[in-house]
């Protein structure tokens, strides 16, 4: 069986799970670049050192959608490829590049690595990538924010309760009203004395 929430602890709750937003929030904007910098590392590695491998058909199937999906040939260029351990290997059967590179995907045409034939992206598929996750952060962060004020809204409410208990927390509502003033009314009732 559930207890009621009292106004105070209602407040507290928000108070915290906005906090804790927000840390994620700032967080995530600090480690961005550290994100990018792994992604780079990592997916040049995996290009060049696990795909095509035997024990590796996961990851090989990955970087063909990652590739047929953002329209791109390698980590930063084509010329990843080069130097790939696949291209490298009699099972290449004479490809320069993956068969995912390709415009059109039919069986080695990955042997013709030519603008035409294959997808030549300024930055590879690491800019492509890098596109969509800040694309997908700017959204992200908007809905955060959305959130939040409705968060700090819910709060600007239950001290209108609050403040017959506790008069002290009046200075709080005002400050949530000063956040969000067009979601949180004016909670400034006079003198409570």
């Amino acid at each position: 069986m559930l207890l009621p929430f009292s106004a105070w602890q209602y407040f507290c709750l928000l108070l915290a799970i906005f906090l804790v937003e927000l840390v994620a929030g700032v967080l995530a904007h600090v480690y961005y670049q550290r994100l990018s910098d792994e992604l780079k590392q990592h997916l040049n590695s995996t290009l060049t050192e696990r795909y095509g491998q035997p024990r590796a058909a996961e990851i090989t199937a990955s970087v063909d959608r990652l590739q047929q999906d953002f329209k791109c040939c390698g980590s930063n260029s084509s010329a990843d490829w080069q130097h790939s351990t696949y291209i490298l290997s009699q099972e290449a059967q004479g490809r320069r590049v993956p068969d995912s590179c390709c415009k059109t995907v039919v069986a080695h045409c990955g042997q013709r690595a030519h603008p035409s034939n294959i997808y030549k992206v300024e930055g590879g598929c690491m800019a492509k990538l890098e596109q969509f996750l800040a694309d997908h952060l700017l959204l992200m962060g908007a809905v955060g924010i959305g959130v939040a004020c409705l968060q700090v809204s819910g709060a600007g409410d239950g001290s209108l309760q609050l403040r017959s208990q506790a008069p002290v927390l009046g200075e709080v509502a005002d400050i949530l009203h000063m956040a969000c003033p067009t979601l949180v009314p004016s909670l400034s009732l006079g003198d409570q004395g």
